[in-house]
């Protein structure tokens, strides 16, 4: 992994991040440049000063977009608007929830987005999944002729995990490549993040299949969607949220689990006692607002709630486990127990990724593309099997 800040974790984790979403090496230099000789102060201020300089690349890029609007250079104007959105995020996130430019930066990275969705005519549509008294906001993207002379084509539910977003997915590039598959793609921010938490006040619950239902009840309203044929992906802390609703969701097809969360609330209670890498600043005070805990010691009181123990045995669908093997995050034995629990999965697979490939740190934020085609792969692989076993 790029790591631009000795002994930064959290800030190194970030860039990668970025880098690995749509950010560019030498946008993402301008914001990290004026940060490696920060004068020594608290976390806070540090973190504060990260937010400033990511939002300014941003801002100035928004300029530049805006510019090349008025010269009608639409696809130019995207693309600048996409980068934009992926640095605001980048400051946005490492954020705590409390602190107050949080939530305009947060709409400026929708309203970015937006716009790079409709000036590079991008395959996918922002939609809205019916979530009890409220909705989950998604991009479903669809392959070409979806619904026409070929029918309905198969579509993978994509949960996002602890602190990512459905535009980081998108950035990604996974959607793109599942859609050139024939296969579409509905990213979902769930309960406990991005749009879900930041603006509607939804909370994780580790109940995920109520979360995968609504989602998989909203497929079967768009006729170009096989909503027999629906699969799921998650990575992070969606390596819990994935397995769990494929266990207890009858209509999931298929799952992939990007980085094995067999047991999220064990690694929190020995992260607690050590103090390990922490995939965001002030992240104690983040966990809390994920699961909508009022305190610390009832988030403790929930984590042991928060795994796949006892659970993994009632998949009866193909399954695949990535993991890198060098996740600072999550342990590596996590993809194993995994793995050696789907017992009743007709087609179990599991790849730990090494050094000779790349993809080896959490969710391979070191090289995305490596880990994401080989999911991709396996998904068409598994799809056609599936379709083919049709009666």
């Amino acid at each position: 992994m790029f790591e631009p800040f000795p002994d930064k974790y959290v800030w190194n984790l970030s860039v990668g991040i970025a880098l690995a979403v749509g950010g560019q090496i030498g946008e993402v230099d301008a914001a990290c440049r004026p940060l490696r000789d920060l004068p020594a102060g608290s976390e806070h201020d540090a973190t504060q000063a990260f937010f400033r300089s990511w939002c300014s690349v941003a801002d100035n890029l928004v300029e530049l977009a805006q510019e090349d609007e008025k010269h009608q250079r639409r696809r130019s104007a995207g693309h600048k608007y996409h980068r934009a959105a992926v640095y605001y995020q980048t400051a946005e996130r490492m954020q705590a929830h409390g602190y107050g430019p949080r939530k305009v930066v947060y709409r400026k990275t929708l309203d970015c987005f937006a716009r790079y969705l409709e000036l590079t005519e991008q395959p996918a549509e922002r939609v809205e999944i019916p979530y009890g008294d409220t909705g989950l906001p998604g991009i479903l993207t669809l392959p070409r002729g979806a619904g026409g002379e070929s029918g309905p084509v198969p579509c993978v539910l994509f949960f996002n995990g602890l602190d990512s977003t459905k535009e980081q997915i998108y950035g990604t590039g996974t959607p793109d490549e599942l859609r050139r598959r024939g296969i579409a793609t509905l990213v979902v921010d769930t309960p406990g993040a991005g749009e879900a938490l930041r603006l509607r006040g939804l909370t994780a619950t580790p109940d995920t299949e109520r979360w995968a239902a609504a989602c998989i009840d909203y497929l079967a309203t768009r006729p170009e969607v096989d909503d027999d044929m629906v699969g799921m992906l998650a990575w992070s802390l969606g390596g819990y949220y994935g397995p769990r609703a494929t266990a207890f969701e009858p209509r999931i097809r298929f799952g992939v689990a990007w980085g094995s969360n067999y047991d999220w609330g064990q690694v929190q209670l020995r992260r607690l006692e050590n103090q390990g890498a922490r995939p965001v600043p002030h992240y104690w005070d983040h966990v809390q607002w994920v699961w909508g805990c009022k305190d610390l010691d009832e988030f403790l009181e929930l984590a042991p709630k928060i795994t796949l123990r006892g659970v993994v045995d009632r998949i009866k669908v193909p399954f695949l486990v990535v993991h890198g093997s060098g996740d600072r995050q999550i342990p590596v034995h996590y993809a194993h127990d995994l793995y050696n629990d789907l017992v009743n999965s007709p087609k179990r697979a599991l790849k730990i990724f090494t050094e000779r490939e790349g993809g080896i740190e959490h969710c391979s934020v070191d090289n995305i593309p490596v880990v994401r085609d080989y999911i991709c792969d396996w998904i068409g692989e598994t799809v056609a099997e599936l379709t083919a076993a049709r009666p």
